[in-house]
C-alpha cells in the first residue's frame, strides 16, 4: 500500500520543480530559437526523458527520487510548452515545420526512453 506524502515530500518535489522550471527557463534564455525550429525545447524534452528513464537505475525510492522524477525532470522537461510551440507555428503558417516539429519531438522522445531501457538477454 502506497503511504501518504509527508509534507517534507511535498517540499522536496516543489524544490526540484521549481529548480527544473529555472533550469528550462534558463535554456531558453541562452539558446533562442533562430531558425523557426523550437530546437531548445525539442532538446529539453529529449534530455529530459532519457534522464527520467535512467533515474530508476541511480535512485528508486525516497525523497531524492521525487526531488528529481516528478520535481525537477517533470518541469524541466513538459508536454505543455511543446504543444504551445507547435500551436505557434501552425499560426504562423509553418505547418510542414509544426507538423516535423511535433513528430520528431514524440518520436524522440520515445527513442530516448527505449535507449535507457534495460534490455534482457534471451537465454537459450
Amino acid at each position: 500500500m502506497n503511504r501518504r506524502p509527508q509534507a517534507v515530500d511535498l517540499l522536496a518535489i516543489g524544490l526540484g520543480g521549481a529548480l527544473g522550471a529555472l533550469m528550462r527557463w534558463g535554456a531558453g534564455q541562452a539558446t533562442p530559437n533562430a531558425d523557426g525550429f523550437p530546437w531548445t525545447t525539442f532538446a529539453i524534452n529529449v534530455v529530459g526523458c532519457l534522464l527520467l528513464a535512467l533515474l530508476p537505475r541511480v535512485v528508486t525510492t525516497g525523497r531524492a527520487a521525487l526531488f528529481l522524477g516528478p520535481g525537477l525532470l517533470g518541469s524541466f522537461t513538459t508536454m505543455s510548452a511543446a504543444s504551445e510551440e507547435g500551436r505557434a507555428l501552425l499560426a504562423d503558417g509553418d505547418l510542414v515545420i509544426a507538423l516535423a516539429y511535433l513528430t520528431a519531438t514524440l518520436l524522440a522522445a520515445v527513442l530516448a526512453v527505449a535507449l535507457a531501457t534495460p534490455r534482457r538477454r534471451l537465454e537459450r
